[in-house]
């Protein structure tokens, strides 16, 4: 059976292609398709990492050998396309902080600790998250040439990273989220993503009624499945992004752990993918 047989998609529509490159698999949104800009996400497919973290593992807090997360950041920077010299990473931790990347800070890496989002309107200045059933959302401000991406696990998305994110765009860059072209990346799908009641009040708390359309009850008492991905297009529609401008997620990292890393699949025992977005 082929790779195209075994994927489980969570939709009809597709919003991403699986790309093959220099033997290396990773995901690219359409909705990015003739703008000038680069989005990879990374698949388990095409690195060097061995067991649990096999193969394409991205980061170095999973206990790979940091050899082996070099060399796949090496193989994953040759397939995308992007300068790995000149990349930026997220130092992520479940809050809301958007951070400005600037020219002066090309290939510093992880710049500060404690960042869930970055944004820039350098060009060939790749910007990097770090996700393994957390929500990547990212962002192009089509008129002013802004890129950004934030990671939305549940707290990011209870506290609204998105609109967060369009906001601090708007405050650096003058964007208008009318214009703004934005993807909701490969994440945990509701089928998948069992939480218990103080996550629901939490979330009616953040959203008030239209909570509620995001969770449906589960098997067990006072738990339910929660669909993250609509509540950060909501989001995203509340800033006022038009529906039609939002491409949502056609993978879920839990139902295609052979594909895609997924905390809740492995039970913790897995790798880091990674989302690049870089303007060109």
């Amino acid at each position: 059976m082929d790779l195209a047989q075994k994927i489980k998609y969570r939709q009809a529509d597709r919003t991403t292609d699986i790309i093959e490159r220099e033997s290396v698999t990773f995901l690219s949104y359409k909705i990015f398709d003739g703008q000038p800009v680069k989005c990879g996400i990374s698949t388990r497919l095409g690195g060097v990492s061995t067991g649990h973290v096999g193969t394409m593992n991205m980061s170095t807090t999973r206990g790979d050998d940091p050899e082996c997360v070099v060399k796949n950041h090496l193989l994953f920077a040759k397939a995308v396309g992007y300068d790995r010299s000149r990349l930026v990473m997220s130092d992520q931790i479940h809050e809301t902080r958007i951070l400005k990347v600037q020219e002066k800070d090309a290939g510093g890496g992880v710049l500060q600790r404690g960042v869930d989002g970055l944004m820039t309107d350098v060009k060939n200045l790749p910007l990097m998250t770090f996700y393994a059933d957390c929500v990547p959302l990212m962002f192009y401000d089509k008129m002013n040439q802004v890129i950004a991406m934030a990671h939305s696990g549940w707290k990011g998305t209870v506290a609204k990273i998105g609109a967060i994110c369009l906001s601090e765009m708007n405050r650096e860059y003058g964007t208008n989220p009318g214009d703004v072209l934005a993807a909701i990346g490969p994440c945990i799908c509701q089928n998948c993503y069992e939480v218990d009641e103080p996550l629901l009040i939490a979330f009616r708390e953040a959203f008030g009624a239209k909570a509620d359309e995001w969770f449906v009850a589960a098997n067990k008492k006072d738990h339910y499945l929660l669909d993250l991905a609509s509540a950060c297009r909501y989001t995203m529609e509340h800033a006022g992004v038009p529906a039609a401008q939002i491409a949502m997620p056609d993978l879920c990292t839990c139902c295609n752990p052979e594909f895609l890393f997924s905390h809740r699949a492995s039970g913790g025992k897995r790798g880091n993918l990674s989302v690049v977005l870089s303007l060109v």
